[in-house]
């Protein structure tokens, strides 16, 4: 978060946030996405993917752990509600890629070097095996893959004469698996879906459980499955920038079982992306940005922290700039206490429907840093990041910094409260925000408008 001297709240242009084609041309995202690539922008919206009818319920146990608030970082900060402000938003047009594809500690001895010679040139060779690279916590990665990779699998689907893969993580032994929804959107109706445990090369159909396109998440169960090894979640509220971090998945869909490992650190939390097809698109709050590499493939997999425990799943990476540059090691991942805010749903086999009702704000959930580092009064809400031009919220008042802590008569605690009550109502609607700016509780009524195209 910048030091910077803050700019005048009052003259702070709000509406910085671009709109940026989508496209279905692969050559304008990622020139090896093996099918018809999806991408998405910062901040343009079209309408989410159709809702999904669920096949079955379940009731399995799931072995997790709550998360706790904790510290955050963001890089867009209030300007109403604060005492210090922000740098400018982060406002460079960029194209995202749903990543679906379609289509022990160092070692301890070194033997003495050896030599051998061979038409007159000499060659140094020793026999110890490479050192594992190894994490801040001391944990070496090979160790900590070995540990998770049971519960991960790799997902094909086929269905609407697609094929589409994608990666899944285990969290029940009687076989629950969760995945992103757009992995497994073609095998709505009479697709199919096959999973392929790590290790193995044999496939095992699976059934769909629950949807939820708005969040882009889904709970499908592997048939006939029992006593299975489950991930662990771990604490994403509890993440900083520059926190070590491990992605596995099935990337580029190159062998199912043999899923691919990647190392990076969380870049920057609480961003604001949306990503879709060039029919549909969903916005997705709160996301953790990682420089570890995600490709077409990864969607489904797991983000690990040091522990091995799960903080994210990967979901997108950013594609190509609006001018044609390749962008570098962005991917996002879904915080995975947005995962376990969702579950019970899920799990009783609902489908969530996103009506296509747009408010026109970006916002993160409060976090016990921002509330100390901009002197919020309340600990809860979502704070409005930026308000877009020509949106209900613009038209309104909504202001940079407003913390949203209801809507109508419902209470809100998160980010996450803002979208589930939103996605339910249709444009046209209007709706009481009640807000916090400063020492003042205020009432807003807002219209809310329809997504707007790219």
């Amino acid at each position: 978060m910048s030091d910077s001297p803050p700019d005048d709240p009052e003259k702070k242009d709000s509406n910085s946030t671009p709109e940026v084609p989508l496209t279905n041309d692969p050559a304008t995202a990622l020139v090896f996405t093996p099918g018809p690539a999806f991408e998405a922008t910062t901040s343009s919206w079209t309408s989410s993917e159709d809702p999904v009818e669920p096949v079955t319920s379940a009731k399995d146990e799931i072995r997790g752990e709550s998360a706790s608030r904790s510290t955050a970082f963001v890089d867009e900060a209030p300007q109403v509600s604060q005492v210090r402000k922000s740098r400018t938003l982060w406002s460079t047009r960029l194209s995202l890629l749903l990543v679906a594809a379609l289509v022990g500690g160092l070692a301890g001895h070194f033997a003495s070097p050896a030599s051998s010679s061979t038409g007159g040139v000499t060659i140094n060779e020793v026999s110890n095996r490479p050192g594992p690279a190894v994490l801040p916590s001391g944990e070496s990665i090979p160790k900590l893959v070995q540990k998770v990779l049971p519960s991960v699998v790799s997902i094909d689907v086929t269905g609407n004469g697609t094929e589409d893969q994608g990666t899944g993580m285990i969290i029940s032994k009687g076989g629950l698996v969760l995945t992103n929804n757009h992995v497994i959107a073609a095998a709505v109706g009479r697709g199919t879906i096959s999973i392929t445990r790590s290790g193995s090369t044999k496939g095992q159909s699976a059934t769909l459980i629950g949807t939820n396109p708005v969040d882009d998440v889904a709970l499908i169960k592997i048939n006939g499955a029992s006593n299975l090894p489950v991930v662990t979640f771990g604490n994403s509220n509890a993440l900083e920038a520059g926190d070590a971090v491990v992605a596995i998945g099935n990337a580029l869909g190159l062998a199912a079982g043999t899923p691919t490992v990647t190392q990076g650190i969380v870049s920057a939390l609480g961003r604001t992306v949306t990503a879709g097809t060039s029919t549909s698109s969903e916005t997705l709050n709160n996301m953790i940005q990682t420089d570890a590499a995600i490709n077409p493939g990864n969607s489904g997999g797991p983000l690990l922290d040091s522990s091995g425990d799960v903080i994210g799943m990967n979901t997108a990476v950013a594609g190509t700039l609006s001018d044609g540059e390749n962008t570098q090691n962005i991917g996002f991942a879904i915080p995975v206490a947005t995962i376990q805010s969702l579950l019970k749903s899920l799990m009783a086999g609902e489908s969530v429907v996103n009506h296509g009702a747009f408010i026109g704000v970006e916002i993160e959930s409060m976090t016990p840093s921002l509330q100390q580092q901009y002197g919020f009064t309340v600990s809860s809400g979502a704070v409005v990041m930026s308000v877009i031009s020509g949106t209900g919220a613009a038209s309104a008042g909504v202001k940079q910094g407003d913390i949203i802590v209801g809507i109508n008569k419902s209470t809100v605690q998160s980010a996450q409260d803002v979208t589930a009550v939103v996605s339910a109502l249709k444009p046209g609607s209007r709706i009481t925000l009640h807000v916090i700016r400063g020492t003042k509780h205020l009432s807003i009524q807002v219209t809310l408008g329809r997504q707007p195209a790219s």
